[in-house]
């Protein structure tokens, strides 16, 4: 966590293009994910509700399924200056209480908790919980428990290794894919991602986050959507 907390501004600042490249082709199956999310919110959110999104960057996916939702108050959270920024533009169309925190999102949502002060209607978080020790998830996941409201929902959209599939397959599998697929990046953005997946990726099956779920008592777990090559998944903890 440290060192991605040195690294997270210089990272976003570099890499941004190369990110931009891989949303705008949907390499990842963002506009697939951004219309679940929506469909979600507006199917479990009728009424007003907050939002606490952890490690929110410049909120692309996010902002697309808020459009025309109840939110009422948002609360996003970086580490990367840079990206909030780049989310507070984003989310001027969407119009809502609005607040923006860069610190590490572990701090904060022990922070909020200890505190005591605020509580969320859904607590989401997208392709960042893979950044982290299987330790730090189940404390992230506690965490985000004690800060749900009643009936509240932890909305986890992230990298899922298959069933029996360990870290090593896993990146290899995602990497052959990136390097057949993605055609609109450059041998060099490719070599950057793969640094990237190799040194911080650390994804969780979905065994796994059903069982840490069940531990910090939610009481039910789907699953949503998944994406085409089943490298990712939208998964909803309920409380």
């Amino acid at each position: 966590m440290n060192t991605l907390k040195t690294q997270s501004d210089d990272y976003f600042q570099k890499n941004w293009e190369i990110y931009q490249k891989v949303v705008v082709n949907n390499y990842m199956e963002h506009r697939e994910f951004s219309s679940a999310l929506y469909n979600f919110l507006n199917d479990y959110c009728q009424t007003p509700f907050s939002l606490l999104e952890l490690g929110c960057g410049d909120a692309t996916l996010t902002v697309q399924a808020l459009l025309n939702t109840t939110i009422a108050s948002y609360t996003g959270v970086d580490l990367s200056g840079a990206a909030l920024e780049i989310a507070k533009v984003n989310m001027v169309q969407i119009q809502c209480e609005q607040t923006f925190i860069e610190d590490d999102i572990s701090k904060v949502v022990e922070k909020l908790a200890q505190n005591q002060k605020q509580s969320f209607d859904v607590v989401m978080t997208s392709f960042v919980l893979h950044h982290l020790s299987l330790a730090e998830k189940d404390k992230v996941i506690q965490q985000v428990s004690h800060l749900l409201k009643p009936n509240g929902v932890f909305v986890l959209i992230d990298t899922v290794l298959k069933k029996e599939e360990d870290r090593k397959h896993f990146i290899n599998r995602y990497l052959e894919n990136m390097y057949q697929n993605w055609n609109a990046l450059s041998s060099q953005d490719m070599l950057m991602i793969d640094n990237h997946i190799s040194t911080y990726d650390f994804p969780e099956s979905q065994t796994t986050f059903y069982e840490l779920a069940e531990k910090h008592n939610f009481v039910d777990f789907k699953c949503l959507y998944k994406d085409t090559i089943e490298s990712a998944q939208f998964l909803c903890l309920y409380k």
